[in-house]
């Protein structure tokens, strides 16, 4: 997938932030692509996840420091999930901005972070909202980043709201 603007930086000795940049890569894939996502699971370990001899980077499609079974767990946990994923995070967004108007690496950013976010309390809600931004800083330079940290925001706090609560 391109348009990744400067993911390399965000994922270098980062295992689980490679995971969790692969599963938004992939589910972008699938989407588009109209592909299993087990199929584009298997696609993605075998060809895009971990070094390989070309030395080939995060500018060649690769994802050369990914948990591979941390990025396996959010893609089947997404897609299993899509369509109770898509009514939360739609009812995070403002009536104007239907989920369909979403440019698709935002919304497979937004349903890969609220798969994350319905398993309780691990990792903690901030870390995830931390770690999806910065893949989305890895790929828009607009105002797609604020725009996915309000909607983060909005999805922790009704699917973590127990972490929010305290002080």
């Amino acid at each position: 997938m391109s348009g990744a603007r400067d993911s390399g930086r965000l994922q270098k000795g980062r295992p689980r932030t490679g995971a969790r940049l692969a599963a938004v890569q992939a589910l972008f894939q699938s989407e588009q692509a109209g592909e299993n996502p087990e199929t584009v699971i298997q696609q993605f370990v075998r060809h895009r996840l971990g070094p390989n001899d070309a030395d080939e980077g995060l500018g060649e499609g690769r994802v050369p420091d990914a948990d591979a079974k941390l990025f396996a767990r959010i893609v089947r946990d997404t897609a299993s999930r899509i369509e109770s994923l898509d009514e939360t995070i739609a009812k995070a967004l403002a009536k104007d901005w239907p989920l369909e108007k979403l440019d698709p690496v935002l919304r497979a950013l937004l349903r890969a972070a609220a798969a994350e976010l319905s398993t309780p309390h691990e990792p903690p809600a901030r870390v995830v909202i931390n770690e999806y931004l910065d893949i989305a800083h890895g790929f828009f330079v607009g105002d797609e980043p604020r725009f996915a940290n309000g909607v983060l925001d909005a999805l922790a706090r009704t699917l973590r709201a127990d972490e929010f609560a305290r002080p």
